[in-house]
């Protein structure tokens, strides 16, 4: 099993920046990939951001150039740096995490907003 806690979202300006952290705790040594899904009012969750463990990335296309995902594996956590966020950035960011076994975890969700 596995345990996920997000923090760093909040309110920031268009234009801003936020920083979220995820750390992850429990079956540490069966984590395969970590990356961010976020779910804006009445849309479905969307893949954001993810890396593997030896830092292999992939971003959506509306965030690339703009968010940057990392993860220290010493500290069993994973970050998005969001710049130049935007009112459609607006959404829930979820941190996940895929186990060896194909597993999908999820955390329990940030409120990022981001106001024009």
């Amino acid at each position: 099993q596995l345990q996920l806690v997000e923090s760093g979202g909040g309110l920031v300006q268009s234009g801003g920046s936020l920083r979220l952290s995820c750390v992850v705790s429990g079956s540490i040594i069966s984590i395969k990939k970590m990356g961010w899904h976020r779910q804006a009012p009445g849309e479905q969750r969307e893949l954001v951001a993810s890396i593997t463990r030896i830092g292999t990335t992939n971003y959506a296309d509306s965030v690339k150039g703009r968010f940057a995902i990392s993860r220290d594996n010493a500290k069993n956590t994973v970050y998005l740096q969001m710049d130049s966020l935007k009112p459609e950035d607006t959404a829930v960011y979820y941190c996940t995490v895929e186990n060896i076994f194909n597993r999908d975890y999820w955390g329990r969700g940030t409120q990022v907003t981001v106001s024009s």
